[in-house]
């Protein structure tokens, strides 16, 4: 079972991916303001390469992004990557 949770500390956060209760890799988040997010950081832990996780993880941000009203700055290469590979979700770019 993969599950996906959110951790927030108001001025930091991040999107962790569990794989049968273990940790498969996270995607980090600083604010910036009150309506925007940066993308810092995606890491699949090397066990679980090649499932599609880092993905999993950015559009996970990309939904609390369109459900909560907020644009993305992606300064982690793979997300910068993601969304200029995948241009329906620019909707929710900075």
């Amino acid at each position: 079972m993969v599950e996906i949770k959110k951790e927030d500390n108001g001025k930091k956060g991040k999107f962790i991916i569990y794989e049968e209760d273990e940790i498969a890799g996270e995607m980090t988040y600083t604010w910036a303001g009150k309506t925007k997010l940066i993308i810092d950081h995606t890491e699949v832990e090397e066990k679980f390469e090649g499932k599609g996780f880092a993905k999993q993880l950015v559009m996970e941000g990309v939904d609390f992004a369109k459900k909560n009203n907020l644009k993305i700055i992606p300064l982690c290469p793979y997300a910068k990557r993601r969304f200029d590979k995948d241009k329906s979700i620019g909707d929710v770019l900075a």
